[in-house]
């Protein structure tokens, strides 16, 4: 099955820049879809950012628009997401996750994805 592997959290200082990424392994060609999930306790986890591999569509949450920027490195099998003016309210467990579905109308609901990391911390202070 896909297996995926976040790294690069950490404790930044607001209006600092990072870099996630999400190394995957597996049969990724039944991959269609690969996201960014972000979760604090006692809250739901919250798509983030997507993207379609078929054709690289890509869907942001308005509040990450305009800051954070997912893309993929097929040659190195990695999802990245590159994160810059954070604040505060982006702190949270941050989850690669991919789905099989040819579509997903909503790409950033976390119950169309099957696959998920065991998360990367990220603290914005």
């Amino acid at each position: 099955h896909v297996q995926l592997v976040e790294s690069g959290g950490k404790s930044v200082q607001t209006e600092g820049s990072l870099t996630l990424s999400c190394v995957y392994s597996g049969p990724t060609y039944n991959v269609n879809y690969m996201a960014w999930f972000r979760q604090v306790p006692g809250k739901s986890r919250e798509g983030v950012a997507s993207i379609r591999t078929l054709d690289d569509s890509l869907n942001y949450a308005d509040s990450v628009k305009g800051r954070f920027t997912i893309s993929r490195d097929v040659h190195r099998n990695t999802l990245n997401l590159k994160m810059t003016s954070l604040k505060p309210e982006d702190t949270a467990m941050y989850y690669c996750a991919a789905a099989l579905n040819w579509f997903l109308p909503e790409s950033l609901l976390a119950t169309n994805y099957g696959y998920w990391g065991q998360g990367t911390q990220v603290t914005v202070s």
